[in-house]
């Protein structure tokens, strides 16, 4: 193949592609014109240009954003068909245009027509020709790859580059998921084009795209029915923060920014926790066992709360004893949840304490003047307010940081062990609690059992005040005393602003699925109860080491939906030799592990390092060697107690940096307590989906040993790394 036909065939597809971004401009622009015309039409004065306003500036913005987003590799794709399908090279890219003419210039990637350009293959060309990649630095084409699908046509086509695939793969990585939009592979894309009904399951081993393959589906369904899943919200949760800032990028790359990303400890709205439980103490807090202990706790009586109240009325002395209260307790909980009963309290107090009315004067006065005396006596909404309050999740949670309330609620349910590492990890009683990523759908299970603290409109208030709604004055005076009360201050974490009917989304991503806690999996499956769902993971890699639970915790949340599974049998990430030496260390170990065929190999095999008795030389020396090696991103991955360790030693090793030839000027800002993202620290569970052109883990065996679950953790650690693999005992 000679330069000159490479440099002609560059140069043809780049005034293709320059064409194209003048389109892009144009649209751009008449984008512009449209949102002007929205807010002129604000202008109008009446309530119909308002909301032709709203539409056509909505729409505008959308169409902006989309088309901010294309910009970089827009064009990527073009087929050549046989000339009796279609003469006219079709090009396949990020975003759908038309030309002036309102003919096809760019085919979006989701649309029906562009299927074949990741369906196609030699053995079933679909019409096919030839495929080519477009590869893209911006606006500037800088190489392209063909694959001739069909040698029985009779073509002057020319074929040009060695695979689009493996020059993806073997790219440096930066600290970003990219789309894999101009590769994917024809099992992939049957994942990516699944129904959008139900539940389609994303199988298999390390390193198969299973993460932007699911990611690219969130995008192809917004793409085909956009109505429903911008209006119902689709939500994306992965393991950590760090994981989703690592795919931020992906979506927006496609043209879509309607979806929320949350990792499990910002599930919750108004949460946001980072901090991870030590592996014993989020075995209890994720087991569904807590979901008992909540259910209790979350109906009893709020403590300091009064046991009695007693007033004397005309000629009789009412009381309200253990007893009584008991009753009406229990009465208004069979009616609903905790908060939602506010309305009822003060009748069914009243309800109890008329029943006491004895004498003569007091029965001659009457039931109504009764509860008019009584709604206006500061004493009996005081007590009705403290009897009953107004209560949020993380204050009844703090509850149990009582140990005698924590063993009668946990009694038949938790061990006494189990019950002092949760103690331990609440810590004292006057401390304000500091949630941790386990803590978040315990919250969440509060929230549920309590419910929301009715809100009352101006339409309500105006009814009460002429006594026709349901509850009368009670219901007005109460719920304006409680609203005193709900109104915590000085905590970390306050209760959410939004109302549990606004938790559902339209579609459910669920990324390292097989991580999910039984207690995780009931607070992702009520924002998922009607939506359609993409589940991801492989069981090899769980970090739960109860799989018979949350498989069932699992199963209530999906039931009733119809399952689509799909399952990716290639890696793309792993050299052969990284994934090798993962997969006999996945066998050597007894774990169950979906081993996937790495179609990449570099001849460089992992090394393992001894550290001799001094680990912080060999570390460093290691970080060093492999910062100088690559042009990525480089992982050290250290057991979590480590860490804080493992970044001293990292900050201070200039000397060592002199001794690496060619490395100093590129790491040396790299691994700062302050640096970038070149080379970064992270345990065995921040690195669950993510990948590095290298990685350096430090004391494999005490990773192993940090959990019951740890042989998967370092599984997972082990296939993180595209070329460069160390491991330092």
């Amino acid at each position: 193949m000679s330069d000159e036909l490479v440099e002609r065939e560059i140069a043809d597809e780049q005034a293709f592609v320059d064409k194209v971004y003048r389109q892009l401009e144009v649209s751009a622009e008449a984008a512009q014109r449209l949102a002007k015309e929205g807010h002129d039409r604000g202008r109008l004065g009446h309530e119909g240009g308002l909301v032709e306003r709203d539409a056509m500036v909505f729409h505008a913005a959308r169409r902006i954003a989309q088309l901010d987003a294309a910009h970089e590799g827009l064009v990527f794709g073009r087929l050549d068909m046989r000339p009796e399908v279609d003469p006219q090279p079709r090009y396949v890219g990020r975003i759908g245009l038309r030309d002036s003419e309102r003919d096809s210039l760019l085919i979006d990637w989701r649309a029906p027509a562009a299927a074949v350009f990741y369906q196609a293959t030699a053995a079933t060309p679909h019409d096919v020709v030839r495929r080519r990649v477009l590869r893209c630095t911006g606006p500037r084409v800088v190489g392209v790859e063909d694959e001739l699908l069909d040698d029985s046509v009779d073509t002057e086509l020319p074929i040009v580059g060695e695979g689009a695939l493996m020059a993806q793969l073997s790219r440096a990585r930066d600290r970003s998921m990219h789309s894999i939009v101009a590769t994917i592979q024809a099992e992939q894309d049957l994942a990516i084009r699944a129904p959008g009904r139900g539940v389609v399951v994303i199988s298999g081993g390390p390193g198969t795209g299973k993460t932007v393959v699911a990611l690219h589906r969130a995008a192809y369904l917004l793409f085909n029915d956009r109505r429903r899943y911008e209006s119902g919200g689709v939500l994306i949760v992965g393991p950590s923060g760090v994981f989703m800032r690592y795919i931020e990028r992906v979506l927006p790359s496609l043209g879509e920014t309607a979806v929320a990303l949350r990792s499990l400890g910002e599930v919750v709205d108004g949460v946001k926790a980072t901090r991870q439980d030590e592996p014993a103490v989020a075995d209890v807090k994720g087991s569904a066992r807590m979901a008992t202990v909540l259910r209790r706790v979350a109906r009893m009586q709020a403590p300091g709360s009064p046991s009695g109240f007693r007033v004397f009325w005309r000629d009789d002395v009412i009381v309200l004893d253990r007893g009584v209260l008991g009753r009406v307790r229990r009465t208004l909980m069979s009616q609903g949840r905790r908060n939602r009963q506010l309305p009822r309290v003060a009748n069914a107090l009243l309800d109890q304490m008329w029943r006491q009315v004895r004498g003569e004067r007091g029965r001659e006065r009457g039931r109504e003047a009764f509860d008019d005396e009584m709604l206006s006596s500061q004493e009996f909404l005081d007590f009705a307010v403290a009897w009953w309050p107004p209560v949020d999740a993380v204050e009844v949670l703090g509850w149990l940081r009582d140990p005698d309330v924590l063993a009668r609620m946990a009694d038949g349910v938790l061990s006494a062990e189990d019950q002092l590492l949760l103690l331990k990890s609440w810590g004292g009683s006057d401390a304000p609690i500091v949630p941790s990523v386990q803590d978040v759908p315990l919250l969440d299970e509060l929230r549920y059992a309590l419910g929301d603290v009715p809100a009352r409109t101006d339409d309500e208030r105006d009814l009460d005040e002429t006594g026709l709604l349901e509850g009368g004055h009670d219901m007005q005076e109460l719920l304006t005393a409680a609203d005193r009360e709900y109104a915590p201050s000085g905590r970390a974490w306050a209760p959410p602003t939004h109302k549990i009917e606004d938790d559902p989304f339209a579609h459910v991503l669920i990324d390292e699925a097989q991580d999910l806690t039984p207690m995780q999996w009931r607070m992702v499956g009520r924002r998922g109860r009607t939506a359609s769902w993409t589940i991801v993971g492989d069981p090899a890699q769980s970090s739960w080491p109860v799989p018979v639970e949350s498989a069932a915790a699992r199963a209530e949340a999906l039931e009733g939906k119809p399952v689509h599974e799909f399952h990716l049998s290639t890696n793309y990430r792993n050299s052969a030799e990284i994934y090798d030496f993962a997969a006999a260390y996945a066998q050597r170990v007894g774990l169950d592990a979906d081993l996937p065929t790495a179609v990449r190999s570099t001849g460089v095999e992992p090394r393992v390092v001894d550290a001799a008795g001094d680990l912080e030389f060999a570390t460093r020396a290691a970080v060093v060697e492999m910062a100088g090696q690559v042009g990525g991103t480089v992982a050290v991955v250290v057991p979590a107690r480590r860490r804080s360790e493992v970044n001293a030693w990292l900050a201070s090793w200039p000397e060592l940096a002199e001794d690496a030839a060619g490395a100093r000027a590129a790491i040396d800002s790299a691994v700062t307590p302050s640096g970038d993202d070149r080379v970064v620290v992270l345990t065995g569970l921040d690195t669950k989906g993510l990948e590095f052109d290298g990685i350096v883990v430090v004391r494999p065996e005490e990773i192993e040993a940090e959990s019951a679950t740890g042989r998967a953790t370092l599984y997972v650690v082990l296939t993180r790394a595209t070329q460069l693999l160390t491991t330092v005992s």
